[in-house]
Parts: C-alpha cells; sequence; structure tokens
C-alpha cells in the first residue's frame, strides 16, 4: 500500500523535493548537505527566483506552520506576502494569540 508523496524543502537552496510519506527523519539536501524541512502533502512550490515567496516559507516554517491536507480542502490559508506576514505577527503580539495561530488566520479581526 502505498502512502503517496511529501514535500521537503531546502530553505537556503530554494528547491523542493518529493519524497516518500514516512516517519519524519534526517534527510540532507542533494546540493548543499543542510537538512531538509518537511512542509507536509499539500505544499506549492514557489519559483526559486521569488525570495519573497521563500521568505514567508522561512517564517511559517519555523513558527512550526505546515502545509497538511485537512480532509479535502488542502492546508486552509496561509499567507503569501511579507505584509501578511507582518500584519499577523504584530497581531500576535498584540493579542498574545500564539504566533502558529495568527499566521494562518485568514482575515484578522478588527
Amino acid at each position: 500500500m502505498s502512502h503517496g508523496k511529501t514535500s521537503w524543502v531546502c530553505l537556503p537552496c530554494r528547491v523542493s523535493y518529493k519524497q516518500p510519506y514516512g516517519p519524519p527523519q534526517l534527510r540532507p539536501c542533494p546540493r548543499c548537505a543542510e537538512p531538509l524541512r518537511h512542509v507536509g502533502t499539500a505544499f506549492a512550490t514557489p519559483r526559486r527566483r521569488d525570495t519573497e515567496a521563500w521568505r514567508v516559507l522561512g517564517v511559517l516554517l519555523h513558527a512550526g506552520v505546515h502545509f497538511h491536507k485537512s480532509c479535502c480542502a488542502g492546508p486552509g490559508y496561509r499567507p503569501r506576502t511579507l505584509r501578511e506576514v507582518r500584519e499577523r505577527l504584530a497581531y500576535a503580539r498584540r493579542t498574545g494569540e500564539p504566533v502558529h495561530r495568527a499566521l494562518v488566520r485568514y482575515e484578522l479581526p478588527d
């Protein structure tokens, strides 16, 4: 029985690799040998030259946000711009909401 594939990324190289789904383990980047970061099965890789998207991805991953499917709907909202990230980080600081929750809010309350 196949479990499908999941995505792993190397933030310094700005590359993504699909690998068989399995328990998280240390996987080195084939380009630089740094550890790959597991991002999930519902990840869409940004273009390599899209530095803003890779910076946003770095913030999300460091906060513990991944891209897993939730039933049939995909991973849910994820910010795409640094502006959206800054707004959600400011909201988290202002309200005390955990950063990983604030980052996945589709809309911010007034």
